[in-house]
């Protein structure tokens, strides 16, 4: 599971970046009655009405509704959790792109829904039958090497532990069968 919000970001660097603390940015919303908003009302009202940078907006937001009981560490606006994995392995990003293809099909039975090798940064997506999806992106590392992250999408908070085991054997497993892993 990922970190509550408070622990990821110091008060002193959101007091830098948007002049009061955490535990002032919760008041002002308790006393706007933000519990009752949805998190893009939230975000919203500290972008419109407190001039917040959409950035610091959204972690406002998310520790805001982590500490009202709004929202568990991890959530997704949409009740939903994510969780991913990543390598570094050999090879251009298309190249790396066209391996995690292959182990991920391999794996999950389906073939992707989508594939965008022109991309920037080249995706694969697949969509599964439970609901969820699973989303591969490829990005530029030093020297000869890409970095690939597996993300599956839409989970329930019970299948989080078990998905991000999955997603980092496959990345292990595809490292170990081509030889290319640099860590």
């Amino acid at each position: 599971m990922t970190g509550v919000s408070q622990q990821n970001i110091s008060d002193d660097k959101l007091v830098s970046a948007t002049g009061l603390t955490r535990a002032a940015w919760h008041e002002l919303l308790d006393a706007a009655d933000a519990t009752t908003w949805t998190h893009t009302q939230i975000a919203t009202w500290l972008r419109e009405t407190h001039n917040v940078d959409g950035w610091w907006a959204q972690g406002i937001t998310v520790a805001y509704e982590q500490a009202r009981g709004m929202r568990m560490p991890g959530q997704q606006p949409d009740g939903t959790f994510s969780t991913s994995s990543s390598k570094s392995l050999r090879g251009t990003r298309n190249e790396v792109l066209d391996l995690v293809v292959d182990a991920y099909t391999a794996t999950s039975g389906k073939t992707p829904a989508s594939v965008n090798p022109e991309a920037k940064h080249p995706t694969a997506r697949w969509k599964l039958d439970d609901g969820t999806s699973v989303l591969a992106t490829v990005s530029p590392g030093t020297a000869s090497k890409s970095r690939v992250a597996l993300t599956h999408s839409k989970l329930g908070g019970e299948a989080v532990a078990a998905a991000k085991d999955e997603l980092a054997e496959v990345l292990r497993e595809l490292a170990s069968r081509v030889d290319r892993s640099v860590d």
